[in-house]
């Protein structure tokens, strides 16, 4: 279960890069925190119980991914994801995401959180919004309704543009936003 989380979490990140800057052919890393990893396997793990844990990863993984190498410094852990990886997800990923229509919604110049809004509504019928005052964020908006599509998906108006992040559930909950 649990290496079936991160799976589907590398190949989500991979997507909404990919969306942000376009495809290339090329190695990336992605990094994240002990916490976020011990989320994916339900684990109270230290680091170096997690980096023994993450040392072979499951074909499952592998036969799509390559052979990624994982290291860590603190908790901090790096997944070094090859050419292999990139261009398998540009090749499954279907032209019509949400990620990819929110990307370029958002990068748009004078977005308004109205049409953030009305995004998530043409995706679903049951969008869950919250008004935040926490110094990050204004607003949490997230679906109820997508078990494909989990995320907390925080914003920020800036002014000039809106600015977002999405996080685990689990990740947000740690926060106590």
């Amino acid at each position: 279960m649990g290496y079936d989380k991160l799976e589907r979490n590398l190949i989500d990140i991979i997507k909404e890069e990919q969306a942000k800057l376009g495809f290339f052919r090329e190695d990336i890393r992605l990094y994240y925190p002990l916490s976020s990893l011990n989320h994916f396997f339900d684990a109270a793990d230290t680091a170096d119980e997690m980096q023994a844990r993450l040392e072979v990863l499951p074909a499952s993984i592998t036969d799509k991914l390559g052979d990624i190498e994982v290291s860590h410094k603190g908790d901090r852990f790096c997944f070094h994801i090859p050419q292999q990886g990139t261009v398998y997800v540009h090749n499954n990923t279907a032209g019509n995401e949400f990620i990819k229509e929110l990307v370029n919604l958002v990068g748009r110049h004078g977005c308004t959180m109205d049409e953030i809004l009305d995004l998530f509504h043409t995706h679903s019928d049951n969008v869950i919004t919250e008004e935040m005052d926490n110094g990050e964020f204004d607003r949490l908006i997230r679906f109820g309704d997508k078990p494909d599509d989990t995320y907390y998906y925080c914003f920020k108006d800036e002014g000039c543009h809106i600015i977002y992040h999405r996080f685990l559930p689990e990740d947000y909950a740690d926060f106590d936003f």
